[in-house]
Formats: C-alpha cells, structure tokens, sequence
C-alpha cells in the first residue's frame, strides 16, 4: 500500500499530465455513456415500439367498434323488419307469390320446404330449395332481385345454374332460400 502512494505522491512531466488526463476523461466518457445516455436510448426506443404497438391496437379497436356499430345498427334494423312481418308470413307461400309476380311459377320443378329447431331466442330457421326450369337470365334477375329486396329478410343460402346446350337461351336453377320465422 506504501508503495502506491508513493507511486501517486510522484512528480509526473506534462505530457504524462496530459496523457492520464486524456485517459481519465475517456474513461469518464465511456462510463457515462455506459451508465447515462444507453439506458436513456435504450428506453426511448422501447418506448417508440410500444408507442408504435398501441396505435396500432388503438386502430384496431376503433375498425372493431366501427364494424360493432354497423353490426348492431342491421341487427336493430332486422329486428324491426322482423317485427314489421305478418304473422302468418312463410317463406314457401312468399316464393310461391313471387314466381307469380316474376313469370316463373309455370317454370317450377319442385319446392322442397325444410325448417329447423327453435333456436335460443324462439325463432326457426326456415328453408326451400326450389327448382326452376327453362326460364331466361332476366326472368331469374328479376326472381333473385324480388327475393333478396324483400321487407321479409329472405335471403338467396345456395345457387346452381346450369344451361342446356350452348345456344339455348334457357338455363335451369335451383336455389336455396332461407329466413327466420317465429
């Protein structure tokens, strides 16, 4: 221990000052890089990414609350007009009038009605697939669009359209429609 201070109490030249000065000061700079300015850097930038990360899921919960509202706006929508149908509405007897009004109910090969279980809130889901046979591409436009604009949220399940030849005009379909019922 002595013998360090006497290494210490030494008279040192000036460019050996100068040199342990510089020395001294880089390592100062090194530890107060090391202590200070890297962990302040480093928490900007985790930072930065978790400010980056919460935009995006603030974006995220804002399409999502959008896309709620549109969901419960046509649900509220769909409850009225559910509550706006007649009573002794049926989606066969619908379709039945409407081949009428659209000049295909001479076309129909068959109409198979099917309904399913009462679901949680009361209501059955019902079904006909039906058959039409040699109509025109405009007499179904105009079938589908009946079907689909109805107040009675009956809506087109499945389509199958086939045609006969390659110059026949006629084409045969057979379709699936569906509603809820109480």
């Amino acid at each position: 221990m002595e013998r360090l201070f006497r290494y210490l109490d030494r008279k040192y030249s000036k460019r050996e000052q100068i040199g342990l000065a510089a020395a001294g000061t880089v390592i100062l700079i090194f530890v107060f890089i090391k202590l200070v300015v890297s962990p302040v850097v480093h928490k900007k930038s985790r930072m930065r990414e978790n400010l980056a990360a919460k935009k995006k899921a603030l974006t995220e919960m804002i399409a999502l609350q959008q896309e709620y509202s549109h969901l419960k706006r046509d649900s509220e929508l769909s409850e009225r007009n559910f509550l706006k149908r007649d009573k002794k509405f049926t989606l066969f007897s619908f379709l039945d009038q409407l081949a009428g009004r659209s000049g295909v109910k001479e076309n129909i090969s068959y109409m198979k009605p099917t309904t399913s279980k009462k679901q949680e809130a009361g209501h059955k889901k019902s079904i006909v697939e039906m058959k039409l046979k040699d109509i025109t591409m405009n007499q179904l436009t105009s079938y589908l669009h009946g079907i689909e604009t109805s107040k009675n949220m009956v809506f087109v399940k499945r389509l199958s359209i086939s045609k006969k030849g390659s110059q026949d005009r006629f084409i045969t379909v057979v379709l699936q429609a569906e509603t809820v019922e109480s």
